[in-house]
């Protein structure tokens, strides 16, 4: 399984000297099984460069869209990705099943008019909306499971599992306050269980959250302590906050590993940036 970056700032792109290191752009994920099939987890403006790595290298003509949820930031690249607007591709969109007509409206609604000027219907991309699971049956290798997020509007979190490698992923979910729809952090904690790679939402310091209680994100130290107790085996800090800066991410890191390394975890800790690649072989 491979796993590559497109994009891990949270809210809104955020291009500029500050973020050169952790990159501005919105979530996107590309993860490859190891027959090299893609799967992309989110629409965020990251996916427009994904894009136009698909049509150069040409390597496949179709894939599995993946969404975590509809909030702006998470859908923001659809309207730029170009193989939408081509036949050659075949895009398989997939997550819950009981989501499938929502996810369908909120891809099309990024393209109505006034905002977009090209209609959805007018893209000619083959859209696949009928998978059967989580994921893509095309994944074959890949298997695909999947959780509420605390969030407000819900939301769902993904495990990828293959050859007895996991990566979970769990996006703008708020550890310290149930949504409806969400769940316990204990209830994290066991999907996470033992796995090889979380990224985990950290949006927050614990200064931040005071006055963002129940905007639906994470506290770096809750994230910490969540990967402690699940026992994982590596720790990615996602959806950095727009004014976030490259320095101050580095310093948030810093801390966080020797909080690691002082409650004797071997914890790996770091902060998810845009263009990292990881093998989970």
């Amino acid at each position: 399984m491979k796993i590559t970056v497109w994009g891990c700032r949270g809210t809104l792109p955020t291009p500029g000297y500050h973020t050169l290191k952790y990159g501005g752009n919105t979530t996107c994920l590309e993860i490859r099984n190891k027959e090299g099939f893609p799967t992309i987890v989110d629409a965020g403006s990251g996916l427009r460069l994904l894009g136009k790595k698909l049509m150069q290298s040409d390597d496949s003509h179709e894939l599995c869209l993946i969404l975590t949820h509809s909030h702006w930031d998470h859908l923001m690249g659809f309207p730029f990705f170009i193989p939408a607007y081509f036949s050659k591709y075949k895009i398989n969109v997939c997550g819950i099943q009981s989501a499938r007509n929502y996810m369908a409206q909120s891809l099309a609604r990024q393209l109505e008019a006034p905002y977009f000027p090209v209609n959805f219907d007018q893209l000619k991309a083959k859209f696949n909306f009928d998978c059967k699971g989580p994921g893509c049956e095309r994944c074959v290798h890949l298997k695909v499971e999947a959780i509420n997020l605390s969030h407000p509007n819900g939301g769902y979190g993904f495990k990828f599992s293959e050859d007895n490698r996991r990566f979970v992923f769990l996006t703008d979910n708020e550890l310290g306050y149930q949504h409806p729809g969400g769940l316990l952090p204990q209830d994290y904690i066991e999907f996470s269980r033992d796995a090889d790679l979380l990224f985990h939402d950290a949006q927050y310091t614990d200064e931040d959250i005071v006055k963002t209680k129940t905007w639906g994100h994470s506290t770096f130290d809750e994230a910490l302590n969540l990967a402690i107790e699940a026992n994982v085996k590596k720790l990615g800090l996602f959806h950095h906050d727009p004014d976030r800066t490259d320095a101050e991410i580095d310093k948030i890191v810093d801390e966080l590993q020797k909080k690691a390394a002082a409650r004797s975890s071997r914890l790996e800790v770091f902060a998810v940036y845009e263009g990292m690649q990881i093998e989970l072989e």
